[in-house]
């Protein structure tokens, strides 16, 4: 009578590394689909200051450096649990891996609700509802973004700004006459009369 064989044990640290792959590839598919949104916003902030209005490009920039700086933070956090997950003490680790993972997945979550293209549109609307929106986005992605991510949207405010005059002031080049290269003609019917107080020629135009 044959034993049958016991399936193997799934530890602790096996789904950690499960769910870490999920995660992985689930940030993947989100950087490919948020790109979308990341161009629709630049290109609002685009038209925002063709408009003279700074103060709603600025509101634009902010809100796509906010999410390019949420792949990077959640790129980066999975790499430091990819790292834990490895190590052979996972049992120390294992605490720490799981709130990190927790803290990823809510990540991810913020990320899906931040692909909503509806609410990128709302950017651009002139409605009462939408205006309040752009009021209360701005007003939060200010205290969200680091000094270094505010002096990143700044510079590229100035360089759409810069972008923006150059296509309004094209590179026009005034063509200047070219210089004679032959010496004048002097038409015959052009007479030289002698000047008797100054001894001098003087060309008289017949009337």
């Amino acid at each position: 009578m044959g034993s049958s064989q016991s399936a193997p044990k799934v530890t602790a640290q096996d789904r950690a590394i499960l769910d870490l792959k999920l995660q992985r590839d689930k940030l993947k598919q989100y950087q490919k689909k948020i790109q979308v949104v990341l161009d629709r916003e630049q290109e609002i902030a685009k038209s925002h200051l063709a408009n003279g209005q700074k103060d709603r490009a600025i509101i634009a920039l902010r809100r796509r450096k906010y999410q390019q700086g949420m792949l990077l933070k959640t790129d980066g956090q999975l790499e430091n649990l990819e790292q834990l997950v490895s190590t052979i003490e996972f049992s120390l680790v294992e605490v720490s891996v799981l709130h990190g993972l927790q803290q990823g997945n809510e990540v991810l979550k913020e990320i899906h609700r931040e692909m909503n293209i509806e609410s990128v549109e709302k950017l651009m609307e002139e409605t009462q509802e939408a205006r309040e929106y752009q009021r209360e986005i701005g007003d939060i992605l200010a205290n969200r973004l680091t000094h270094d991510e505010e002096d990143a949207v700044q510079t590229e405010l100035r360089e759409l700004q810069a972008l923006a005059i150059g296509k309004a002031v094209p590179d026009e080049r005034i063509e200047l006459p070219s210089a004679p290269t032959a010496p004048p003609v002097i038409s015959e019917d052009l007479e030289v009369v002698q000047s008797p107080s100054t001894n001098s020629e003087r060309i008289a135009i017949p009337g």
